[in-house]
């Protein structure tokens, strides 16, 4: 009896680290990808912004990235919406306060298909230091591979919102001044670590 549970532990050890070591990493490529966001201003109008500064990480083991899990750092001092004044508010502690809070995570937590290439990812959101579980969608757009070098490229896209009013993000200025709705879009090219 003994010798049997042993041999069934040991499987599944063996099981575990088989697994682990089938999971392929992948890290985004910063020529060509990009984390955006909008917001919609006084009602009438979306305002658009991106981050210069981040790291995204993603490991799946299945080819169609229904496993994929997924790991971000945002720089929030790198927020860049094209209006330097505008920059700078969204640097203070109205909104990002980003000396007290000088990154923005997301660590996802699960993913379940939706259709298709499309799944509902799931995560916590860490934002001016309070963390919340937000659901985004991932598309999955395909996986390239150069003929020369053999590296393989994945494309994947991330999209959905939060609410600012849940990381107590720019409570001075309340709806409709600026929608409680914040919109997110991300676009990415994923190189397969070697």
């Amino acid at each position: 009896m003994r010798k049997t549970f042993f041999t069934i532990a040991l499987l599944f050890i063996s099981t575990g680290a088989i697994l682990a070591q089938n999971k392929s990493s992948w890290t985004a490529d910063p020529n060509h990808s990009v984390i955006g966001f909008s917001i919609l201003h006084m009602g009438i109008a979306d305002v658009p912004g991106h981050f210069n500064q981040y790291n995204i990480t993603l490991e799946a083991s299945n080819k169609d990235f229904s496993d994929a899990s997924i790991m971000l750092q945002v720089e929030t001092n790198s927020v860049d919406t094209r209006v330097a004044p505008r920059d700078k508010h969204l640097r203070s502690a109205d909104f990002f306060d980003v000396e007290k809070n000088p990154y923005m995570t997301f660590k996802s937590s699960s993913i379940k298909k939706i259709n298709n290439n499309s799944y509902a990812l799931k995560g916590m959101l860490t934002l001016r230091g309070i963390s919340k579980p937000v659901t985004m969608t991932l598309n999955y757009r395909g996986t390239n591979t150069d003929t020369k070098t053999g590296e393989k490229t994945a494309g994947i896209q991330v999209i959905g919102d939060f609410k600012r009013s849940d990381f107590d993000f720019g409570s001075g200025f309340p709806p409709p001044m600026l929608s409680d709705v914040v919109q997110v879009k991300a676009d990415g090219e994923f190189k397969l670590n070697k």
